[in-house]
């Protein structure tokens, strides 16, 4: 004898039909981020001098920055973190704000050892600028993974209604129990 129990409709969870690429860990992601940050900066260092020959250093400096920045936010949109797709305006507007950021860092460090020390020497120069951009680099690395290039999936489940907006037939979905009160007949 079957039982005939009201079905309830199961859930739909909808799987891509086609796998996306695998997502590399933070350690993965972090050593790509810094060889492309690092191989994009050493060409944009040799591009700027020789661009400076056709015009102002700071024209060529701030040109080369915009290029450099734009291509490294492809170059991490596709490989460092593996979105499998171009980064699009959104993305490319919070990561140039996030390199925005690391250059105040890093100038604001330099600014602040010339205050304490007013003729530094190179060395020491160079390690305060190196220090300043390398925690600037973490930092950068860190937004860039946590929030631009974050993995943020649709909601596969039905939303929440409040409690006032459910009727009271769904309110009562529980076991349905009888009273016990013995019956008078």
């Amino acid at each position: 004898m079957e039982s005939q129990l009201p079905s309830k409709p199961m859930p739909s969870t909808s799987m891509p039909s086609t796998p996306g690429p695998s997502k590399p860990g933070a350690l993965s992601s972090f050593v790509r981020f810094v060889v492309c940050g690092g191989g994009v900066g050493l060409l944009a260092g040799a591009a700027v001098p020789l661009l400076a020959r056709a015009m102002p250093w700071a024209l060529a400096n701030a040109l080369i920055t915009v290029a450099s920045t734009l291509l490294c936010t492809e170059l991490h949109a596709l490989f460092t973190f593996g979105t499998g797709r171009r980064a699009g305006l959104r993305r490319h507007l919070q990561s140039a704000g996030s390199a925005t950021a690391a250059y105040l860092v890093t100038t604001a460090a330099m600014l602040i050892l010339h205050a304490v020390q007013p003729s530094p020497s190179l060395l020491r120069e160079q390690a305060v600028y190196l220090t300043a951009s390398g925690l600037a680099g973490i930092g950068r690395f860190l937004v860039l993974r946590l929030f631009v290039f974050a993995d943020r999936k649709k909601e596969t489940t039905a939303p929440v209604q409040p409690r006032a907006a459910l009727s009271t037939d769904a309110l009562n979905t529980g076991p349905q129990l009888t009273p016990l009160v013995p019956s008078v007949a």
